[in-house]
């Protein structure tokens, strides 16, 4: 049943705030046409309502009607969990079982809302919503209305953010920075990866942020080359390359940096890699500008490792929105690579990297940093300058 009660709640925005973002929804479901939204994405139910889990990874689902009701089905684990992180009132509570159906029991809910019949846009490309719960989905939902994909709606609206989205990717930032500075401190031949992570981590943590969306990466001799997370844990040679990439949180709001740190004697061959990092992530940036296609800003970084000889060592992507996503992925949409037509906005956070991975010599150099998109172009939100790090 609703719970009618209003308990106390943690809440990292105002109700304004939340109030319009839901108005700002309503109206792009006006627009498509879309009686009501069926939300999977834990980003769109934290951003909507302020709703912060990790039981996405079961059944859950939050609908947003037209005339702007909420519902949110959920598990009785999360039943408090909803009450005290989230604006919503209505939490209904599927129940555990070897027969458990809550799909069956949205579309009761849905009908419930006068729903029969209607246009409901579905976030059909969310983690929590697997291919094995999305065909019971339709299943559950034959012939009760027409679903449409709605997957972008929320996303779109996601990557601009407002003035107080910003001031928590500031202080992201801010942390990231810390923890850079804390990680390098560490660094040194003899030193082991895993202290070097818990003094970047440790910086976060005492800065008050948030686990990331995903791993922190950390890799050192051959694992310098990975851009993923990995296990096992090494300790640095007296000559070596540490890789690490990794994002500060604060209320799930991120900013990332990324750097490969040169440990004793630097190869020739690794400063040419990172003098053509540095100008092809300025170049980035300098096409990161309001107006103007996402594809310029992977372009403007192609044509410098290009022109650096780097063309062979750089990936297809150098980049992607940063916000607040939930694992297991920190990188949201859009992401910059050849041919990106999205419209760079004033508002939006991207994580430009410029990764460079020489396989053949076992050579590694990468940089990065977030940029906000003002009204004017690029704003590094990073105060660690681009200089070559060596321990």
């Amino acid at each position: 049943m609703p719970q009618d009660s209003t308990p106390p709640r943690n809440l990292h925005f105002d109700e304004p705030e939340f109030r319009a973002r839901q108005q700002a929804v309503l109206a792009e479901m006006e627009r498509a046409g879309l009686d009501a939204l069926l939300l999977f994405r834990q980003e769109s139910m934290y951003w909507l309502t302020g709703y912060d889990t990790f039981g996405y990874v079961h059944f859950q689902a939050m609908v947003l009607t037209g005339d702007g009701r909420l519902v949110l089905l959920t598990r009785s684990a999360d039943r408090l969990q909803a009450r005290f992180t989230s604006r919503v009132s209505d939490i209904r509570i599927w129940t555990d079982g070897e027969h458990a159906a809550p799909e069956r029991e949205l579309r009761g809910i849905l009908a419930e809302l006068g729903l029969s019949g209607r246009r409901l846009g579905v976030e059909w490309e969310a983690y929590g919503l697997t291919a094995a719960k999305g065909r019971r989905l339709t299943d559950a939902l034959e012939g009760f209305g027409s679903l449409e994909d709605a997957s972008l709606l929320v996303t779109r609206l996601r990557a601009v953010k407002s003035p107080a989205e910003i001031a928590h990717v500031r202080r992201a930032a801010a942390l990231a920075d810390e923890a850079l500075a804390a990680a390098t401190a560490a660094t040194r031949p003899g030193a082991y990866e895993g202290d070097i992570l818990a003094e970047l981590q440790g910086a976060i943590y005492r800065g008050g942020g948030d686990d990331p969306a995903n791993e922190q990466i950390i890799g050192s001799g051959p694992g310098a080359l990975m851009c993923r997370y990995f296990t096992g844990r090494r300790t640095l040679d007296p000559d070596d390359l540490l890789t690490l990439e990794f994002a500060a949180a604060w209320r799930h709001y991120h900013a990332a940096l990324m750097r490969t740190v040169v440990i004793g004697r630097l190869d020739p061959r690794v400063a040419a890699m990172h003098a053509a990092c540095e100008e092809a992530l300025l170049a980035a940036e300098a096409a990161l500008r309001p107006g103007e296609p996402a594809r310029a800003v992977f372009e403007a970084h192609a044509a410098v490792m290009e022109a650096r000889g780097q063309g062979a060592n750089k990936l297809n992507a150098c980049g992607y929105s940063l916000g607040t996503t939930f694992a297991p992925n920190w990188m949201d949409w859009p992401m910059f690579y050849e041919g990106q037509s999205y419209i760079l906005r004033p508002g939006n956070t991207f994580f430009i990297h410029m990764i460079l991975f020489d396989e053949a010599n076992g050579l590694a150099m990468t940089l990065a940093r977030t940029s906000l998109v003002t009204e004017t172009g690029a704003e590094p939100l990073s105060q660690a300058p681009l200089d070559l790090i060596r321990r």
